[in-house]
């Protein structure tokens, strides 16, 4: 793998930026993306969360690449990070609880590079286990959640956010039981927005798109303002 700049920015890139944070347990890989060129950036960082870096996950994933292209698109600056043990990110596997103390390092990163910017919080599988345990203790104003894998963790003693929260779950996912994960919402106070994509596997294949439109289409009305012109 080639190195990666070891210095983070002092404030969020004006252009795509790999570099490495000093994490919890040591570096953490982090890539910073603005908001895309063609939109009208807003006052928010997104930052997203990998699947299980046991079974292959990484910030490269191709879903958790296009969560950040949705949410590029409806004007928010981006972060992905590998979790530790992955990539150029130090130390091993801690699951779970080692892993939000990561998100907690790179958010604490994203609030010093953008300070008074709105944190929204994404995750695909694992990773959405990683967003939701640590959306109300960072106070998020947003939660995306796609494929949860309710039923494989502890999603029961979660202290929930209160913030809008989006649910994506493929009605054909081999590796999240859908029901499952239907059930769950459904017992919920304050049940998040679920969208249910039929004929659709835990990784979207053939359907990446549908994915992006979905994500675009339900948190667009929660948007942050518009950022003042530089």
């Amino acid at each position: 793998m080639p190195p990666v700049p070891t210095t983070p920015p002092p404030t969020f890139p004006i252009e795509h930026t790999a570099f490495l944070l000093p994490g919890p347990v040591g570096a953490l890989e982090v890539v910073a993306t603005p908001a895309d060129a063609d939109c009208t950036p807003v006052r928010g960082v997104a930052v997203i969360c990998h699947p299980h870096p046991l079974h292959g996950g990484t910030m490269h994933n191709k879903v958790v690449t296009i969560v950040e292209r949705a949410l590029g698109e409806l004007g928010l600056a981006c972060v992905r990070f590998n979790f530790r043990g992955v990539g150029h990110s130090e130390g091993v596997h801690d699951e779970g609880r080692g892993e939000v103390d990561d998100l907690v390092a790179v958010v604490e990163w994203a609030r010093r590079a953008s300070p008074g910017d709105a944190l929204w919080l994404a995750g695909f599988s694992f990773g959405s286990y990683v967003a939701l345990a640590a959306a109300k203790r960072l106070g998020a104003a947003a939660l995306i959640s796609v494929a949860p894998p309710v039923g494989r963790w502890d999603f029961d003693t979660i202290e929930l956010p209160d913030c809008p929260w989006l649910v994506v779950q493929g009605e054909e996912d081999e590796i999240v039981d859908p029901s499952a994960v239907f059930a769950w919402v459904a017992t919920l106070p304050h049940p998040p927005q679920l969208v249910r994509m039929p004929e659709t596997s835990h990784f979207f294949h053939r359907r990446l798109m549908d994915l992006r439109g979905a994500i675009k289409n339900a948190m667009r009305a929660h948007l942050p303002p518009p950022r003042a012109p530089a």
